[in-house]
Order: structure tokens, then C-alpha cells, then sequence
């Protein structure tokens, strides 16, 4: 198999100072999986336990040239540490200016005191008067029956909620949860068929809420109701909600909430526009999915 491709700027800036940032707050490791036309940040997808995290990209969005061949239709995953990569890109950047030249690609190297070789992702950086290689470790690459395993998380993990209605006043919804935080462990939340996005939660001593009316409503109405008005309420982990908030450090427009099918998720979709218009940029991806708790536990 084999990988090689160049950053552009652009693709700098959004890993290194928004994209990367907001998804080591979700974990320190995920997987990196590639295919002939998109990149995807995968966290915890393998697991049901906790904030599930989807950042896609076309590849031109991020690269000027990409080339990628592999014996399982040209896909290639693999898992490393945010830290180390951000830690890259940082050093490369700083490096040189005409990081439109920032080479990545996979190699195999034999580490210091080893007789085995192992995988590496490897950013070499040209400046006017060197030249930079930075190693960064990962994961062995996901063989044919995991990547299958990955693709079916993911094709999962990308069935949108019917209906979802946005917020864009996403400094006033961080700074109420921030407030909120404190009071319990368990946040309430409704989506309202008319646009609203209901928060409570509740302490022996006070219970706190909020609505946020007249939000852009994106689908259908689900017919699936389960609070008697045609709207939908579940119950989520107010540490997985600061959690998800983490994701605004991609800097995204809007975020959009929604239910998942038979109430079993929270969905969240931050939209990102293209710089000096309100279009979508549709070459950038960004979700996460919360698990539900059961109302009796």
C-alpha cells in the first residue's frame, strides 16, 4: 500500500489550528481513514461507549496532490496520536512558509533497537536551506476484515437524525451549558417539531432550562414522537454534551441537533460556510453522536 500527498495552506490551517485541536479534546487517539476522494478523523467509532466524532474532508480541501493505492479498493486506515500530529504540523509550519510543500506519506522505518520495521507517517518539510523529516508512529494499517469493520461503524455512524434544527448563536449555548455544568450529571434535551431546542437539568435543590425558539428546522418531521407534540426528548451525560462542545474549537457556523432513529442517539452537525459568503462548504464534514440514557436509570 502507499500513500503520498502535499498540504496545501489551507489544509495547515485547518487540521493544525481547528480541526486537530477540537478533536484531541475528544481523545487522544483516533483513526485516520483514507480513501481515493476523502479523509476522515474517525473517534471511537469501534466502540458504543461514549462521544462518537466524524470529521470529513474532500482531498482538496487539504491536499494539492494525493495519491493512494492499496490491494482493499484503495483504502488505507490507521490510528496514531493527535499529539504527535498536531506537534508536526506545528514544527512544519513554523518551519518554512511555502508549506504548499509539506510532503506526508506512509513509510516503514526500522526504530532505533529494533529488527522489525515499523509504520510511520512521515511530514518532510523544504525550507530555503534544509530540508525537515518528522516520524510520526502509528498503527499498523487495518486489515481487509477491520477496515470493513471501520467502513460499517462508519456508514452507521453517518445516518443523519430525519430532523434537525440549528443554532448559530454558539457562544450563548457554551456559555449557558458552562453554567449549567455544575448542577448534575444528567442534561435534558428536547427537539421541538417547531424549531426549538430545549436543556434542563435538574439538582435536589433547583432545576435550570433553556429554549432556544425559531431555529432553522433541516429535514422532515419525524413521525416518531415521544413527548406526545410531534417533538423529541432524550436524556444524555452532561459530561458528553461539555464533551461535544469541545468540537467548537473547529470554529464551525452553525450546529444543528437532532434525534436519532427510535431515540437512540443524539446526533450534532456543526455546518461550516465558505469564508465571505453564507454558503455551506461542502467539502468539510464535522458530527458527533451521543449514546441516550435509559430515563429509568
Amino acid at each position: 500500500m502507499k500513500f503520498k500527498a502535499f498540504l496545501t495552506e489551507n489544509g495547515v490551517t485547518l487540521l493544525e489550528r481547528r480541526f486537530i485541536p477540537a478533536f484531541e479534546k475528544m481523545g487522544k487517539i483516533c483513526h485516520v481513514y483514507l480513501t481515493r476522494d476523502h479523509i476522515f478523523f474517525l473517534h471511537n467509532l469501534l466502540t458504543n461507549d461514549g462521544v462518537q466524532s466524524i470529521a470529513q474532508f474532500r482531498k482538496d480541501a487539504l491536499f494539492s496532490e494525493y495519491r493512494i493505492s492499496s490491494q482493499n479498493e484503495d483504502r488505507i486506515a490507521f490510528s496514531l496520536d493527535l499529539s504527535l500530529l498536531l506537534r508536526a504540523l506545528r514544527s512544519a509550519a513554523a518551519i518554512s512558509s511555502a508549506v504548499d510543500r509539506l510532503q506526508i506519506k506512509l513509510v516503514k522505518k526500522l526504530p532505533p533497537s529494533s529488527t522489525n520495521p515499523m509504520p510511520f507517517l512521515s511530514f518532510e518539510t523544504k525550507g530555503y536551506a534544509s530540508a525537515v523529516i518528522q516520524d510520526i508512529p502509528i498503527s499498523k494499517p487495518l486489515s481487509r476484515a477491520q477496515l470493513l469493520e471501520l467502513q460499517t461503524a462508519l456508514d452507521d455512524a453517518q445516518d443523519l437524525p430525519r430532523t434537525l434544527v440549528g443554532v448559530s448563536e454558539l457562544d450563548r449555548l457554551s456559555n449557558f451549558v458552562e453554567r449549567m455544568k455544575q448542577l448534575g450529571d444528567v442534561m435534558g434535551v428536547e427537539i421541538g417539531k417547531n424549531g426549538e431546542l430545549g436543556l434542563k437539568v435538574s439538582s435536589s435543590l433547583v432545576t435550570l432550562g433553556a429554549e432556544f425558539k425559531r431555529l432553522m428546522i433541516v429535514g422532515e418531521d419525524s413521525e416518531e414522537s415521544n413527548n406526545g407534540d410531534g417533538g423529541m426528548s432524550v436524556l444524555v451525560s452532561m459530561k458528553h454534551f461539555v464533551k461535544c462542545l469541545q468540537c467548537l474549537l473547529a470554529k464551525p457556523d452553525c450546529a444543528f441537533y437532532g434525534v436519532g432513529s427510535h431515540g437512540g442517539s443524539l446526533t450534532v452537525v456543526f455546518q461550516f460556510f465558505v469564508p465571505g459568503s453564507r454558503q455551506t462548504d461542502k467539502s468539510i464534514s464535522f458530527h458527533c453522536r451521543l449514546p441516550v440514557l435509559d430515563p429509568g436509570s
